[in-house]
């Protein structure tokens, strides 16, 4: 059932449908409007509608059973479980023989029923599958029970469901509940389904849910009451509730929800992802909301992305692959030379008495003989092979889980494995593909300096506390500055809902995905850096002059006044208080005398042009031609005074704190607050602002048009207050929206002082992204009401289509966004993470090529380079800034050319000193086209002279694609770090995706291979770990090959003996066990704790990485030269007792007796010399391995009578190892085998050592000497650091200058 399940959840998938975020508008502008969607609404009912999208009503409503609704929907029940009682033995035997090693081994067993093949007990011949499949059917087995008990848990808890008959609500256990109830929920309780919010008992209608469990991130989401139910008030009646819902098929987009309520006046409202509750989260903040199922079971949003774990082939998996096919071949060829070698000694003998009448002929026996042979040499093929890698990879990840070094105590978590099977590939990383915010940087923003209407502030305060918190962070991370912020602890879960609940950890302790739950101390990015903002004293002084505005000052400061005014409402913030959750923040009104005076004010106040630009500031600038300031918020005059009086934070009400789902829009509010514009309460339909003096204003909130990844943007609809005038407040992307102010209606002399407004405001941002800064700008659009109207009635439309909602969703938002007023821009900063230089550099040292994809500007990205070490001062730059496609191509041929020039002149210098590397900086639209089909060879052939690359102005979109490219055309290891949404494309494509737990919520994380909590980690984890898992799994797998080959050997070389019969020198029991049990232990313990080289010198040496980069512990050379060294071995191991007891009347097994002995004392030893570490442990195994091997030899030689028929070994071993000549001829055998090998690694590491050798030989020197090697090694001047984010006269190293840089 899960296959059918999963193949109908893909033909899902490939049904063309659209993804995004849900857009959302308030009540107050479309509570009257019908829905403009074509009148092909499905049959009313319980009933599943063809094509996407299913209705649903009300299982209560009149004329409707107690089932109606819902008879044809799956049930809330879920079975995760693979197997039942009855369907265990049979299912699982079934997928174990999907693997062709078991049936491989299944074939071998039914061969040898065969009597005419048959080589040995058909008994004996099951053993070593059946130990298999027993081992795994166990381990299955416990999985099972353990996602069994989950299911249980989770069915029975319990719920509140309305009933019609009983008309109140009653317990129900979550396996009852149906689509289309009515389900109670209260504060702290789990989700049981995917429901519409019908109901909140919050007056704004709004309810908090956190979604940890469904998605990591532990920040609240905000989720709204379905427009018009919200206007209900307090009380919500189940039974007066008879609307129909048409929404999609079940599907597993998180961030998405379409659909519409159709109300019996047949009204239509949309739905949106805001409406609906999600299965497994958990209502916070909120005493009791009400909703309506529309998914439950496995047809819930959280079921269909449970997917399981993530399964990628490593590359060691992939060669291992093809060694397993050679060694395939060498079967096929010995048992096609024992059976050619039969028939032609049955063709040579003449009447032998021995044969018995009908008996095939000689070419008939030697086809038997091939298959007898498949069934003897079977140990060729190691069947253990793959369990034992199983068992290795999860001692590897205990070890990495558990390295102290990887934890991180500020966000109290370690690594995360979250693929089992590439722990190897970490090894041998080529290409690193990283983000940049979050990743590189901390992604925890502080408002640095802004632009207003042409006029920069450089707060130069915010600097100085910049630096003084770094500087304390540096010495004592536990103490923090203080600010105008408070400090105080607000958790999203201290709010008392008076009600317990079932607790989220116990529902999902037993799932396979236990998600980590990190504690708050404060709401999401309102910590002490956020919140750090000193004004700027030329702005506070505007401010102060804001009741007596004269001339140009006026007009200049209605620009302030919109610019903050955007700052405070353009945003999705959550506002909470110390002791109230944001829904009961009170939202008071505007006083009518505050009102009336502010109307007065604006009725005094005139609109005054600008004389001339502030030459005071920039006297280089030429003056503007005069210009009206468009504002939808005048400055005030004189008359006003007493309304602009400063107010204290702490005298005007409560504190408050600030939660968002992005840092820089915490940060640009904080930014606001500290003017004196004070977001203090948000609900659905309005904000409420506190300006400077003032009463807090009621602004109505019309829309709100969210963050899209195409859109690079952001705004809100607001009706004025005041002036009552629809206002469109944008910010978003610079590139953008200053292509975006351009308004060609607009007057000539309005547009002249834009135009001004754009030059000096994109001078400033030029400046700011020089310094590393985040950038943004702010602008704004005054609507007429005939405007508005026409474009409302398409947004309507949008936003009640199922069908392509996202596209016309955008198109709505494109039209309305659209000639706008710049009001302004943002510097933001964000600072690099702790040892982010060290780590690149020696990441770089390792051999290790690193990208930089970043959605930011070239300048900023190429000053963050700097300042983490990825550029060095004396390296090329390479820019790539193109028009066209044909600009693009010849830009890529003159870069090459130029290179191999510099190349060539580089070589012929003496000694090639001074040799620097080149870097190159491209900006998103290059690189759409270097990543087209045509300019993709020479794109990659640039990239291939350079040390590092950096894409700016990158999408996610084109993030995946260039890793694609990399990894498929260079057939590279790549690996892809980020932390956000926009980086889970790239981090699933990557050989390797590493999720960092940042700030940008825990998507990344769910997507990744890999987690970690800071950059400097991915040191360690791949210098060191990802080191040693590849060589220890490397070496592993040679020795179960060599092992392998080297005992089936002595069975063949034992055909050539007795006719190439199929017989063998040795017991089954023995044969079969060898490398079963006696050999199976040393190998696991060599694989988990192995260490060919310390910690130390791996990170001290970051050279050593390039063993794994390059696979010289496991390539084709040593995989033959492995199977070679096993050839000799047992040639050395069968012809040495052959010659010592040669002319002897010794017996069959008495001859194989020391055979065997030798082969387990060479295969022990070579280990040992294989080996790099040796503890009292490998001590216990290598020497348990031999005791139990004597032991049994022992005791069967002494006990078997029967066991072994014909020819039972009875007292064989005891009598072999009585004589003096058995321990002779195995001492003498073990050494010559040996010898080769042990003479090898002398002359070896003595002339040539490897890197490894020579460091793990500086692990045992003293501490002075050892750093004074690994100086000589380096050879590498001491690092030099770098400032980032400070003012340009702070600045130590600055980008190269102009004739340093190739473009």
């Amino acid at each position: 059932m899960e296959r059918l399940h999963w193949i109908r959840h893909r033909l899902q998938r490939l049904l063309p449908g659209d993804g995004g975020r849900g857009w959302y508008s308030p009540a107050s502008t479309l509570s009257t409007k019908r829905s403009l969607d074509p009148p092909d609404s499905p049959d009313p009912g319980g009933r599943r509608l063809s094509g996407k999208r299913r209705s649903v009503t009300p299982r209560h409503a009149p004329g409707q059973s107690q089932h109606g609704s819902s008879r044809n929907y799956q049930g809330n029940g879920i079975r995760t479980t693979k197997y039942s009682l009855l369907s265990f033995i049979p299912k699982n035997l079934f997928e174990q023989f999907h693997r062709v090693a078991n049936l491989y081994f299944l074939f071998l067993v039914l061969l040898n029923w065969v009597p005419v093949v048959e080589a040995f007990q058909k008994e004996i011949t099951m053993i070593p599958l059946a130990v298999v499949l027993f081992v795994i059917a166990v381990k299955d087995a416990l999985e099972d029970y353990r996602r069994y008990r989950y299911d249980q848990r989770v069915n029975n808890t319990s719920t509140s469901v309305y009933c019609g008959k009983q008309r109140r609500y009653v317990e129900r256990r979550w396996a009852e509940v149906c689509v289309g109830d009515l389900v109670r929920l209260y504060c702290n309780d789990i989700i049981p389904a995917d429901m519409v919010l019908l109901h909140s008992s919050d007056p704004g209608g709004v309810c908090h849910i956190e979604t940890a469990n469904l998605d990591g991130e532990s920040n609240l989401k905000l989720r709204r009451v379905v427009r018009d139910l919200q206007r209900q008030g307090l009380d919500f009646s189940p039974e007066t509730f008879s609307s129909r819902i048409e929404c999609e098929n079940p599907n597993n987009e998180l961030q998405c929800f379409r659909g519409y309520m159709e109300h019996p006046s047949k009204a239509r409202v949309g739905l949106h992802i805001e409406n609906l509750l999600l299965r497994t989260c958990t209502v916070r903040n909120t005493e009791m909301v009400v909703g309506f199922v529309v998914y439950a079971g496995h047809e819930t949003k959280a079921m269909q992305n449970n997917s399981g774990p993530r399964y990628k082939r490593s590359k060691l998996e992939r060669r291992l692959n093809t060694d397993v096919l050679w060694s395939v071949a060498l079967l096929l060829l010995l048992c096609f030379t024992a059976a050619v070698g039969h028939g032609l000694w049955l063709n040579s003998l003449k009447n032998p008495f021995f044969l018995i009448p009908g008996d095939p002929p000689p070419l008939l026996a030697g086809f038997y003989m091939f298959w007898t042979m498949i069934i003897v040499l079977q140990v060729l093929i190691p069947i253990s092979l793959y369990v034992s890698i199983e068992i290795v990879k999860l001692g590897q990840i205990y070890f990495i889980q558990s390295d102290v070094d990887l934890y991180s105590e500020q966000t109290a978590s370690g690594v995360q494995c979250r693929a089992l099977n590439i722990t190897e590939d970490l090894g041998q990383i080529q290409y690193l593909f990283s983000d940049k915010t979050g990743t590189l940087t901390e992604n925890c923003m502080l408002f640095r300096r802004c632009t207003i209407a042409g006029v920069e502030y450089p707060h130069h305060d915010n600097a100085q506390w910049l630096e003084q918190y770094e500087e304390q962070d540096t010495h004592s991370r536990p103490h923090t500055l203080r600010s105008r912020c408070s400090r105080k602890s607000l958790s999203c879960r201290s709010l008392s809902c008076n009600r317990s609940s079932v607790s989220l950890h116990t529902l999902a302790s037993q799932s396979d995905t236990a998600s980590q739950e990190p504690a708050h101390a404060h709401g999401a990015f309102s910590r002490t850096m956020e919140c750090m903002v000193a004004p700027d004293p030329l702005l506070q002084l505007k401010l102060q002059e804001l009741p007596r505005p004269e001339g140009a000052a006026a007009a200049e400061l209605s620009y302030i006044l919109d610019f903050f005014l955007a700052l405070a409402v353009c945003n999705t913030v959550v506002v909470s208080s110390p002791t109230k959750s944001q829904h009961v923040v009170p939202v008071p009104r505007t006083p009518q005398r505050s009102l009336e005076d502010m109307k007065l004010l604006l009725q005094k106040f005139s609109l005054p042009r600008f004389p001339h630009a502030p030459s005071s500031l920039h006297p280089d600038t030429p003056a503007p031609a005069q210009s009206p300031a468009p504002s939808s918020f005048p400055a005030p005059s004189a008359e006003g005074a007493g309304l602009w009086e400063e107010c204290d934070d702490d005298d005007c009400g409560e504190e408050l704190f600030y939660e968002s789902e992005s840092p820089d829009e915490a940060a640009l509010v904080q930014a606001a607050r500290a003017y004196g514009y004070t977001l203090q309460a948000r609900s659905a339909e309005h904000l409420v602002v506190a300006l400077p003096g003032s009463a807090p204003l009621t602004v109505p909130l019309l829309h709100l048009l969210p963050f899209h990844s195409d859109r690079k943007r952001m705004s809100v609809v607001v009706r004025h207050p005041v002036t009552g005038r629809v206002v469109v407040f944008t910010k978003g992307a610079d590139s953008v929206v200053m292509e975006l102010s351009r308004d060609d209606a607009a007057a000539d002399e309005e547009e002249e002082h834009q135009a001004f407004i754009r030059e000096q405001t994109q001078r400033h941002l030029d400046d700011y992204a020089r310094e590393g800064l985040r950038t943004l700008c702010v602008a704004k659009r005054v609507l007429e009401e005939a405007e508005y109207e026409a474009w409302l009635k398409k947004h309507v439309l949008a936003e009640t289509s199922i069908e392509n909602r996202e596209e016309l969703l955008l198109d709505s938002a494109q039209r309305l966004e659209t000639n706008l007023t710049l009001l302004g821009a943002t510097g933001i900063v964000d600072r690099l993470q702790d040892d982010v230089p060290e780590t690149i550099e020696a990441l770089q040292r390792a051999g290790i090529r690193m990208w930089v994809l970043t959605g930011d500007k070239q300048e900023t990205a190429v000053n963050i380079a700097y300042a983490c070490r990825l550029l060095r001062p004396s390296d090329q730059l390479l820019t790539a800034n193109c028009e066209s496609k044909d600009a693009c191509e010849a830009l890529f041929s003159r870069l090459s050319e130029e290179i191999h020039r510099w190349e060539e002149s580089q070589a012929a210098s003496v000694g090639g000193g001074g040799v620097s590397g080149f870097t190159l900086v491209i900006d998103g639209r290059t690189l759409d086209w270097a990543l087209g089909a045509e300019l993709q060879g020479a794109f990659l052939q640039l990239t291939q002279h350079c040390r590092s690359v950096i894409c700016c102005r990158s999408t996610p979109l084109q993030k995946s694609q260039v890793v694609r490219l990399v990894r498929d055309t260079l057939g590279v290891t790549t690996l892809a770090v980020g932390d956000g949404a926009n980086d889970v494309s790239m981090i699933q494509v990557a050989d390797v995706g590493i999720g960092i737990s940042g700030q940008e919520g825990m998507q990344a994380v769910m997507s990744s291979d890999f987690a970690v909590s800071r950059f400097k980690h991915l040191r360690k984890l791949l210098l060191v770990h990802g080191h040693w898992c590849y060589t220890r799994l490397a070496n592993m797998i040679l020795y179960f090959f060599y092992k392998n080959v080297m005992y089936v050997n002595l069975l063949f070389w034992y055909q050539f003996f007795c006719g190439f019969s199929g017989s063998v020198m040795t017991n089954s029991w023995a044969l079969i066990f060898f490398n079963l049990l006696f050999t199976s232990a040393p190998p696991l313990l060599y694989g988990i704790l192995d260490k060919d080289v310390s910690a130390d010198a791996l990170l001290g040496v970051p050279q050593l990485y390039a063993s794994g980069q390059n696979s010289e512990a496991y390539c084709r050379t040593t995989f033959w030269l492995t199977l070679l060294d096993s050839f000799y071995q047992s040639l050395v191991c069968f012809f040495v007792p052959y010659l010592a007891f040669a002319g002897s009347d010794v017996s069959i097994f008495s001859f194989g007796s020391p055979i065997n002995s030798s082969a387990l004392l060479i295969i022990l030893l070579h280990q040992v010399i294989e080996s790099r570490t040796l503890t009292w442990l490998h001590g216990a195994v290598l020497l348990g391995s031999a005791a139990f091997y004597y032991g049994f030899s022992l005791l069967f030689s002494v006990l078997c009578v029967t066991c072994n028929s014909p020819t039972d070994p009875l007292g064989v071993e005891t009598h072999a190892m009585s004589q003096p000549l058995y321990y002779c001829v195995c001492v003498l055998t073990t050494v010559l085998a040996l010898l080769p090998r042990v003479s090898y690694h002398a002359f070896h590491n003595t002339i040539c050592p490897p890197d490894t050798v020579r460091a793990g030989l500086m692990d045992r020197l003293v501490s002075k000497e050892y750093w004074t090697h690994v100086g000589q090694w380096t050879d590498t001047p001491a690092p030099q650091t770098l400032s980032v984010n400070a003012d340009p006269s702070s600045t130590t190293d600055r980008p190269p200058d102009h004739h340093n840089v190739l473009s």
